[in-house]
């Protein structure tokens, strides 16, 4: 998984080892499960020693909190930047969610690995991980909220609005959407998917028939 900013100085090796880690960590991962995936397996399939993995991370469990920390971390900067793109377009706020539906499902498109995991991980309570995977999650979560909040404020939407529930149904609608796509009816594109999700915004979040 690509970070969107470039390292620099002496920080670019470490990263880029990090990368392959991360890359290596979650497709094994998502094809065996966590248990089953040996520091090893992670080790091998990035081509480094063992000795790296542990040096980058001190456990398993670490590289895999840091990896939630990461993914995530990316959603939620493309998911800002979608934002901040649409309102340069001179868009209203519900211009910005469709352009953060966008985002959303280009993102999952190119790390559904990442996203299927992650998913998984939303329904696990018993993870050491648990209080980080929460803290990302309120990281996407707020980037909509964001904006919802804004449209609230400006009249663009209705004050009736349930900000937080309305920002994780819309979350959760794009990530089981994508996921679908991704697993079910991968023939469909990416605008094909995006249209039918911008209409059900365009009705229901907007209040037009």
């Amino acid at each position: 998984m690509e970070s969107t900013s470039a390292p620099s100085g002496g920080s670019t090796r470490r990263e880029a080892t990090r990368q392959k880690l991360y890359e290596a960590a979650v497709t094994l991962i998502a094809e065996q499960g966590f248990s089953a995936t040996t520091v090893d397996e992670i080790a091998e399939r990035a081509g480094v020693a063992k000795g790296t993995v542990y040096y980058n991370f001190a456990s398993k469990s670490v590289l895999f909190e840091e990896l939630l920390r990461h993914g995530v971390g990316l959603l939620a900067a493309s998911l800002r930047e979608a934002t901040e793109e649409s309102a340069r377009r001179g868009g209203g706020k519900v211009d910005a969610l469709d352009a953060m539906i966008r985002a959303g499902l280009g993102f999952i498109a190119g790390y559904p690995a990442f996203t299927q995991l992650y998913v998984a991980e939303l329904w696990r309570t018993n993870r050491s991980w648990q209080p980080t995977l929460m803290v990302v999650r309120q990281q996407v979560n707020a980037a909509v909220e964001d904006v919802l909040r804004a449209g609230v404020e400006s009249g663009e939407f209705s004050a009736e609005i349930d900000v937080t529930l309305t920002a994780a149904a819309l979350v959760g609608m794009v990530l089981v959407a994508a996921l679908d796509w991704q697993s079910f009816q991968p023939e469909r594109s990416l605008d094909d998917v995006h249209a039918a999700l911008s209409r059900l915004l365009q009705g229901r979040v907007s209040g037009h028939v």
